[in-house]
């Protein structure tokens, strides 16, 4: 008897996103074959291979995964507008005890931000994704996986910010006095929705250049040309 499977035609490294040119399906004899082998084409394309893949191997279940590899996901979350930074935590709001895992949405806060006597959470650092949570001995603490070990509380943890994010959460950092306080832990639907929320804060909070780069000129007119300048 014949059955479809689906087949690797390319090398596929480990966190590789699998796309269609990668794999096709092919028919093969039933006899001998993994029970778990994968034999739609669709259940693979754009899964995560979770173990390297040479032509001519079947794909089986345990090879592919929905997320990249837990220790080096966050890289894969790197566009070019975003970037990793590592911020240090000394506190954690009541009840969070730095249980954090890649992926939670957290508000960072400020006690005494700009040495202002308050505690706030800046409007820019209102909804942020944790990307990677290092303990003190330098490995990723929790990366979502269960592990029956008590794992060590995270000595730093890693956000994906935006530059303008950065630039606050390293003064923060400089300042020594940060807290994080979980927001989100779910679906990457709904992460995304506090990610846009706060991707939409940043745009009210810095308009793009583009804006100020028009406007630019006009302040090095002289005063007679601008426009309702008084004499």
């Amino acid at each position: 008897k014949k059955i479809e499977i689906v087949r690797v035609v390319k090398d596929i490294k480990i966190g590789d996103k699998v796309t269609g040119d990668m794999v096709r399906s092919v028919e093969v004899g039933s006899l001998n074959l993994p029970s778990e082998v994968m034999k739609n084409k669709e259940n693979v394309i754009g899964k995560y291979a979770s173990a390297d893949m040479v032509p001519g191997d079947y794909i089986i279940n345990s090879k592919v995964a929905d997320e990249p590899a837990a220790e080096n996901a966050y890289l894969y979350n790197l566009s070019g507008e975003k970037q990793a930074i590592s911020v240090s935590v000394k506190s954690f709001a009541t009840g969070l005890s730095g249980k954090l895992k890649s992926g939670d949405i957290v508000s960072v806060i400020a006690p005494d931000y700009q040495k202002q006597g308050e505690t706030v959470i800046p409007p820019e650092l209102k909804y942020v994704e944790v990307i990677a949570v290092t303990a003190g001995s330098g490995y990723d603490a929790n990366t979502g996986e269960e592990d029956p070990e008590e794992k060590e509380l995270p000595s730093t943890v890693t956000l994906l910010a935006t530059p303008e994010q950065s630039r606050i959460l390293a003064m923060m950092e400089k300042d020594g006095n940060l807290h994080i306080s979980l927001v989100y832990r779910g679906t990457k639907e709904n992460a995304a929705k506090f990610i846009a929320e706060q991707e939409q804060a940043l745009q009210e909070l810095y308009p793009p250049e583009t804006e100020a780069v028009e406007s630019e000129p006009e302040t090095g007119q002289p005063e007679g040309e601008t426009e309702g300048s008084a004499e």
